[in-house]
Parts: structure tokens; C-alpha cells; sequence
């Protein structure tokens, strides 16, 4: 049973298992040879700026971890993005800014730009009863199955299977982090990963090749990284996923519940 109730603390744990998350996987693709996809972190006050040359999605080009007390580091951080050829994406959370600080984020030519969720729960023992599905941790060689799996769940082009498997490899043996990989009668068919820190577990992705959607796959990941968190000890288990998507209704079903909304704004 989720039990969780939100409160501005919590809120910023939720805020701050994300932060965590991202900043690690930049670190780590950052420390490949010649930091070949051009990552910057930045901080500026309480925000953290990401930054990727070769990647300009904004998942990677983003500002996390704003509040009031940042409003005099915005014209810094519109600079940053400025001189890297990026528009300025901030992330904004409940609670931690006001009305005066949006409507500064206006002045300064951003406008809300779309709504992402989080959602939570407490570590729980999750059960999968299936006799066709197995999920099992992914191996250290099946980085290219991985990336195969995780364009073609998202409808990427097979063009990007390489920079994704070498993206996400560099994680494997990385402290917090756990990749697994979902069989439908011995065919691959699914992928996910976790990242633990600080007893908080992110859940930080997951893909299903389209011919095996609707067949609960999504759901036993879920259920597979709850139960891993409770047991690595975990006190909370984050999601993200856009608001009423399957991946949210996906969540509820297995029990997690919304912890907030997010907009993104962006410069115009």
C-alpha cells in the first residue's frame, strides 16, 4: 500500500532523486575518451544546467532545480545555453517558486512549453506471475540488444543503436545503476533501468518494441525495479513519465501515485 503523503520536503526528495540521476549519467558519458558528445554541467545557485553538444534533445539541454532564490542567476543561465547555440529550457516544480518568478520567467521570453509527471511509492515486494514473461538483469554484452530495443521502443532511428549503446554501457558498472531486460517466450522484447541513491530509486526508463505492447510487459518492470528498491533498502521510488501517457496509467495500475506535475518552459 502507498502510503506516501506529498509535502514540500518530499517534493524536493522527488525533485532531487532526478537531479541525481541525470547528473550521473552526464558524468559518466562525460568520462567517455575525448568526452565525445560535449557534456557540460553547470550550477548556478540551486539550479543544475545539462548541457549536450551532439545530443540537443531537451532531455539532455535542460535546467533542474530552480527555486525563488535563483531568479538572479537566470540571465547567467539564458547566457549559457546562449553561447552553446541552445535555447533555455528551466523545469519548474510546485511549491518552490511563486507567481512573482513566473511571471520573471516571462519577462525574460519563456513561456510553458508542456507538463511532465512524477510519480511515487514506497518499496514494496511486487509479485509477476507469468508463464511467458521472464525479465532478467541485462549482461554486460548485450548493450547493442539494449540499444536496439530502446530505439525502436521510442522510434528512433536505427541510426542512433550505436551512440545508445555506448551511452548507456558506460553505466553498467557504475555504482546505482541496473539495467534489465524482459523475454516474451525467450524473445526480447522489453528493457528498463533503475538508479539508486541515497535510499531513492529512480526509474529512470523504460521501452517496449511496439509488437509487444499491451501485454502487461511494462507493468512487471515496474513491478521488478519496486521490488529490487525495497530490496537495496530504498524509502522511495520515483517515476517520470508524461502526464496520462500509458507509462503513467501504467504506474497507477501498479500502485504508484502522482508525487506532482512539472512544466517545462522554454525560451521563445
Amino acid at each position: 500500500m502507498n502510503t506516501l503523503i506529498p509535502s514540500i520536503d518530499l517534493i524536493k526528495e522527488i525533485e532531487l532523486s532526478e537531479i541525481d540521476y541525470m547528473k550521473d549519467r552526464m558524468l559518466a558519458i562525460q568520462g567517455r575518451a575525448n568526452n565525445l558528445e560535449g557534456i557540460e554541467i553547470q550550477q548556478f545557485g540551486n539550479a543544475t544546467c545539462f548541457y549536450s553538444k551532439t545530443m540537443p534533445w531537451s532531455t539532455f539541454n535542460t535546467v533542474k532545480g530552480l527555486t525563488n532564490n535563483d531568479l538572479e542567476h537566470m540571465d547567467a543561465i539564458i547566457d549559457f545555453y546562449r553561447q552553446r547555440d541552445r535555447k533555455v529550457q528551466v523545469e519548474v516544480i510546485p511549491s518552490v517558486v511563486d507567481q512573482h518568478f513566473l511571471q520573471c520567467l516571462t519577462d525574460l521570453g519563456l513561456y510553458a512549453s508542456g507538463f511532465h509527471s512524477s510519480l511515487i511509492t514506497e518499496p514494496q515486494e511486487k509479485k509477476n506471475p507469468s508463464d511467458h514473461i521472464e525479465i532478467r538483469e541485462l549482461e554486460e554484452d548485450q548493450f547493442e540488444l539494449y540499444a536496439t530495443i530502446h530505439c525502436r521502443g521510442t522510434g528512433m532511428s536505427d541510426d542512433g543503436i550505436p551512440y545508445v549503446a555506448q551511452n548507456n554501457q558506460v553505466l553498467y558498472r557504475r555504482p546505482g545503476w541496473k539495467f534489465h531486460i524482459a523475454y516474451v517466450n525467450d524473445i526480447p522484447a522489453a528493457v528498463s533501468v533503475l538508479f539508486i541513491k541515497n535510499q531513492k530509486a529512480s526509474l529512470t526508463f523504460a521501452a517496449t518494441l511496439p509488437q509487444f505492447r499491451n501485454q502487461g510487459i511494462h507493468q512487471q518492470l515496474l513491478n521488478r525495479r519496486i521490488t529490487e528498491a525495497l530490496n537495496q533498502e530504498c524509502n522511495l521510488v520515483v517515476g517520470q513519465c508524461s502526464f496520462l501517457s500509458q507509462s503513467h496509467r501504467n504506474m497507477e495500475h501498479v500502485g504508484m501515485k502522482l508525487g506532482y506535475i512539472r512544466s517545462a518552459w522554454t525560451e521563445r
